[in-house]
């Protein structure tokens, strides 16, 4: 009996060891929190950063195939870019015109999706050609917009979550996003990452963790001090952009208006 339960303790104490390691991306064992336990907190180390154009109100981040596609916001300003990483130098853009402001993006099966903000319309592009194909409609408005590889997921500055079909563009579910029970309000810009759903909450310094089936925020990741005091001076440069390169397991994230944007790895406070 007593060498079965050493067995088990040295077992025991091997997963935890290995669960608490900081990861590149998603550190965590992957667990739900229960009620009576804490939502865990992450900081960060900044692995790399480069230049970003600090006059790109960033409204939605997506990686793919070693450079960025970057929507950008404001009336008359809007656009659909592709940025490459060493001089954040933008070598492909489409203007989204007036009166639409533009919100969040992702890239699905060939075909960019990018919302607006109060028009209650999503544009499709060709992903390589950038030439529109098709428009969509959505109640409420348009906030972020991530995929799990079968569901474009749209945010609207509410706790809800909505799951659409990305060919008829019907809702197939919605999850209400809770942290300990209480409603988080103000979800923007969205990514898939490992399973869970990344999100921006809007003037603020966090990221949460959000469990797609349930809604609950599993976890959250601090970047307070980011960017240096002074770096930017509008009070609408807010954090907003989180980029998730899967086959290096690499997270990035900026801001609008930001002049850089990070390549971070996540610790364990």
């Amino acid at each position: 009996m007593t060498r079965h339960i050493v067995v088990v303790l040295v077992l025991v104490l091997s997963v935890t060891s290995f669960a608490c390691q900081p990861g590149t991306v998603a550190d965590s064992s992957g667990k739900t929190p229960s009620a009576n336990q804490p939502v865990p907190i992450y900081g960060y180390e900044v692995v790399h950063f480069w230049p970003h154009d600090p006059r790109a109100f960033t409204q939605g981040l997506v990686f793919s195939n070693g450079n960025l596609l970057e929507s950008t916001g404001q009336e008359g300003r809007s656009s659909l870019r592709r940025v490459e990483f060493d001089e954040g130098k933008v070598i492909q853009k489409v203007d989204v015109p007036e009166p639409y402001f533009a919100e969040g993006i992702t890239l699905l099966k060939g075909k960019i999706y990018q919302l607006t903000w109060q028009h209650h319309l999503g544009f499709v592009y060709d992903a390589l050609t950038f030439d529109k194909i098709g428009q969509f409609n959505y109640g409420g408005e348009g906030w972020g917009l991530t995929n799990d590889g079968q569901s474009l997921i749209l945010s609207d500055g509410t706790q809800q979550i909505r799951f659409l079909d990305p060919d008829t563009f019907q809702v197939r579910k919605t999850i209400s996003v809770v942290d300990g029970g209480r409603p988080v309000l103000e979800i923007n810009e969205l990514e898939y990452v490992q399973g869970e759903i990344y999100a921006n909450i809007w003037h603020d310094d966090r990221i949460a963790r959000i469990d797609p089936q349930s809604g609950k925020v599993i976890g959250w990741i601090d970047l307070t001090g980011l960017l240096a005091p002074g770096e930017v001076h509008d009070e609408e440069a807010v954090l907003n952009g989180i980029a998730y390169d899967e086959k290096n397991s690499r997270l990035f994230v900026t801001g609008k208006l930001w002049p850089k944007l990070f390549e971070i790895r996540l610790t364990r406070k």
